[in-house]
């Protein structure tokens, strides 16, 4: 019996080949990294977290270039979210 091993190659996910999937997510600011006040919404219960706009992307996301316009002062969550990493893959896979 012979067994075939097929590889199947995932496209790899790089800053010119992403679409700002995880920036449409809910982003909550648990620690301060600088995020300019103007990119803050802050809830009735004053819980903060970044503010998306009527088209529900972050209002950090430059819509030409789809790149993070406070990339130095980015939330925490942000700094977490890897590039290619199962959640990014997750999310382009749903959004897509």
């Amino acid at each position: 019996m012979v067994i075939k091993v097929v590889n199947i190659e995932t496209p790899q996910i790089t800053c010119s080949s992403c679409q700002a999937c995880c920036c449409s997510l809910e982003v909550r600011l648990i620690s301060d990294t600088g995020v300019p006040e103007h990119h803050i919404y802050q809830d009735a219960h004053g819980n903060e977290s970044m503010l998306r706009l009527d088209d529900g992307w972050c209002s950090a996301l430059n819509r030409d270039t789809l790149l993070c316009s406070i990339y130095d002062n980015r939330p925490w969550v942000c700094r977490e979210f890897a590039m290619g990493s199962y959640e990014c893959v997750d999310e382009r896979t749903i959004k897509m």
